[in-house]
């Protein structure tokens, strides 16, 4: 009996951090899933989930090419973990950068994030039906949408407006969604489809004003956020005559090569993440859709997005974007230079 304690006891602690763990956020500062790992940082830390540091590294670079290729190339590193949003999908198929889901290890489905059609409160849109006819009327690629990188969800999504009301747009992309809602505010755009927890702060500030949400059903949430206007207010877009539905991962994935051991760790510790009232804030501040999937479930999901994304990216006739250092290897691509993100990675388009 006593063997059998201690081969447990063993088999319970065959793997925890010894190191700090890197948490890259392939995004800029700001957005959501930058929010989201910031907010998980600093509930590990409050609540002593680690015995060692969780540090927040945003790598934006390459549409987030630069965070995913730095992941990809530390296999057996199981002090490196990344949060995904929909450029785990759009970057590959945009860029043709040497980088696919499969190369990294799945680890958890945190949430599902919402997108939001946004204007500034100061615009006389107080409907989809107002902001479609001033889209109709300005004249064509004037009417400007501000949204995170180019040829990821926000412009696909934009696409999609264009194609529902036919009108074109002059999509203006920026390097996180915290930057869009701001260019918003200051009216240096028309609209953007920021998601909730990258807009709340402004919308409750009343500079800005939403619309619709991008789902098949209202968001769930009934705390009055601003006027007396709770998340479950907002109509669904397809409601308002805007047929599309869209939401994002917020997932979690490992370095390619992980043990079953350094999986369960990881999964263990954002179940404690999700049951503290820290999470349950965020979550409803965010408005998010608080699925959570691990192991074969996760990785259906993700594949059948996969598919997904392909068709989206098809149907909308993005052009595809090619390295303009065609020759660079993903270690190539993942390792430090000097200067910003952007001078880190160049693109050049090109219409496949």
């Amino acid at each position: 009996m006593v063997m059998s304690c201690a081969s447990s006891t063993a088999s319970r602690a065959a793997w925890e951090p010894v190191r700090p763990v890197e948490f890259i956020v392939p995004a800029g500062t700001g957005g959501g899933a930058d929010q989201m790992a910031r907010t998980i940082q600093g509930i590990v830390t409050k609540h002593n989930l680690m015995k060692q540091p969780l540090v927040v590294i945003n790598k934006a670079g390459g549409a987030g090419g630069e965070g995913f290729l730095d992941v990809k190339t530390s296999a057996n590193n199981p002090h490196k973990i990344i949060i995904t949003l929909s450029n785990l999908f759009t970057t590959p198929l945009a860029t043709g950068i040497p980088f696919n889901w499969k190369d990294l290890t799945p680890v958890a489905m945190l949430a599902l994030d919402e997108f939001v059609l946004w204007v500034n409160a100061e615009k006389p849109y107080n409907s989809v039906k107002d902001y479609v006819e001033a889209a109709k009327k300005a004249p064509s690629g004037t009417f400007k949408m501000g949204g995170t990188g180019s040829k990821q969800e926000d412009q696909i999504i934009t696409v999609g407006i264009e194609k529902a009301i036919d009108a074109k747009f002059t999509y203006i992309p920026y390097k996180g969604g915290g930057e869009v809602a701001v260019q918003l505010v200051g009216n240096h755009v028309d609209s953007t489809v920021n998601n909730p927890i990258e807009a709340v702060a402004q919308w409750r500030g009343g500079k800005l004003r939403p619309l619709c949400v991008f789902d098949a059903q209202p968001m769930a949430y009934d705390e009055p956020i601003a006027d007396g206007k709770a998340w479950k207010d907002i109509p669904t877009c397809k409601s308002q005559g805007l047929a599309m539905e869209y939401l994002m991962l917020r997932g979690i994935f490992m370095s390619p090569k992980a043990t079953k051991d350094q999986v369960e760790y990881y999964i263990e510790l954002f179940k404690k993440v999700r049951a503290t009232p820290e999470w349950q804030e965020f979550m409803k501040s965010g408005a998010f859709n608080t699925t959570f999937l691990t192991g074969a479930d996760y990785a259906k999901w993700i594949e059948a997005e996969e598919k997904r994304h392909e068709s989206l990216m098809k149907e909308a006739g993005l052009p595809r974007i090619e390295l303009s250092l065609a020759s660079m290897t993903a270690e190539d691509a993942a390792r430090p230079r000097a200067g910003s993100d952007c001078e880190r990675l160049h693109f050049r388009l090109e219409a496949s």
